[in-house]
C-alpha cells in the first residue's frame, strides 16, 4: 500500500462518512469509494461496512487502520527529523484549541507564526476544552490550548485570564435581572464552564431565570445579545468591538472579586522539543507580552 492510501484510511476512520472524508481528501466521492474497494481487495477483507448512517469499522478494519495510523505517524516523524537536519523549520504544527480561543485569540497568533515560518503546515481542531484535552491525551496533537484549570501532569504554561461579563443592550445593573422579563441567552459549553455560571447565578439570585434561550454556538449567543434579544454571560475575549450600545457588567463572587476563566497551554515534553512547536511557543510568548 502507498502512504497516500494509508492516509486515506486514517481520514475515513476519523470521519466515518464518505462525503466528509472525500471533502477532506479533495477527491470525488465515487473516486474515494473505488479506491477503498481496491484497498479492501488487496487486503482480502472488508475494512468498513457501509450503511445509510455512514461507515462502521470491522474487526479486521480496526487492525488495518491502526497499522495505517502507526505508519503515517512514523512517516511524519521521519520527515520532521529530515527537516531538522536541513536546518529550516518545516513539519506540521498540530493544535487543539478551545473554540473561544480558536475564534478570538489564536488567529492573530497564527498570522504572525505563518508569516515567520511559511514552510510549516498547520493542523487545527477546535471544540470544547474537554474534547481538546482528549485529543491531547490520545496524542493526536502537539499542543492543547484549554480553558479552565485542567489536571495535567506534563508541561503546563499559563496564557491568560479573561473576566466574565453580563452583556445586554438594556440591563445596566446586575440587580435589574430580577425585574426583567428578557430571556437569558445561553450557549452550550463544557461542564466546568456551565457549572461555574450556575454556581454564580444561584448564589446571587437563589432562583432560576424567568426565560432562557439555548443556542449551540457562543458566536450566535453573542450576536443575539448584541442585537437586543436578551442578555448573556460572555468572556471578555469575545467582546472586542462590541460597541457603546452594549452594556458590560462584570460578574463578581461573594467576596467582590471578578469571576474569570484561565487559559492554559499544555503539551507533552517530546512534542515540545520539535522545532516547529518551539517556534510556536516563542510566537505565543511575544504575543502575550504585547497584550
Amino acid at each position: 500500500m502507498q502512504l497516500q492510501e494509508l492516509h486515506m484510511l486514517v481520514v475515513l476512520a476519523e470521519e466515518l462518512n464518505m462525503r466528509k472524508a472525500a471533502e477532506r481528501l479533495f477527491v470525488s466521492q465515487p473516486a474515494l469509494s473505488q479506491r477503498l474497494q481496491t484497498i479492501e481487495k488487496s487486503w482480502g477483507t472488508k475494512i468498513f461496512l457501509r450503511s445509510q448512517k455512514g461507515l462502521t469499522v470491522t474487526s479486521a478494519g480496526e487492525k488495518i487502520i491502526q497499522f495505517a495510523r502507526d505508519v503515517t505517524v512514523e512517516q511524519e516523524r521521519v520527515k520532521e527529523d529530515i527537516d531538522e537536519l536541513e536546518g529550516e523549520i518545516h513539519g506540521t504544527l498540530k493544535l487543539a484549541a478551545a473554540s473561544i480561543i480558536g475564534q478570538h485569540w489564536l488567529p492573530s497568533v497564527l498570522k504572525t507564526y505563518v508569516k515567520q515560518y511559511p514552510n510549516v503546515k498547520i493542523s487545527l481542531v477546535t471544540g470544547w476544552s474537554s474534547e481538546m484535552l482528549k485529543s491531547l491525551y490520545e496524542d493526536h496533537v502537539h499542543i492543547g490550548i484549554i480553558r479552565g484549570n485542567p489536571e495535567w501532569k506534563g508541561p503546563k504554561h499559563y496564557l491568560m485570564r479573561d473576566e466574565l461579563y453580563l452583556v445586554d443592550t438594556e440591563i445596566r445593573n446586575i440587580e435589574d435581572i430580577t425585574k426583567t422579563e428578557r430571556p437569558f441567552i445561553q450557549f452550550k459549553s463544557d461542564s466546568t464552564y456551565y457549572q461555574e455560571i450556575q454556581h454564580w447565578w444561584h448564589q446571587k439570585f437563589k432562583t432560576s431565570p424567568k426565560q432562557t434561550i439555548i443556542v449551540d454556538q457562543i458566536e450566535t449567543c453573542k450576536q443575539m445579545a448584541f442585537h437586543g434579544i436578551g442578555y448573556a454571560i460572555l468572556p471578555s475575549v469575545t467582546l472586542h468591538g462590541s460597541g457603546s450600545h452594549v452594556h458590560k457588567i462584570p460578574l463578581l463572587d461573594a467576596k467582590g472579586k471578578s469571576i474569570g476563566r484561565d487559559t492554559w497551554l499544555l503539551g507533552y515534553e517530546p512534542a515540545l522539543q520539535l522545532k516547529q512547536v518551539q517556534a510556536f511557543l516563542e510566537v505565543v510568548k511575544a504575543c502575550t507580552r504585547e497584550e
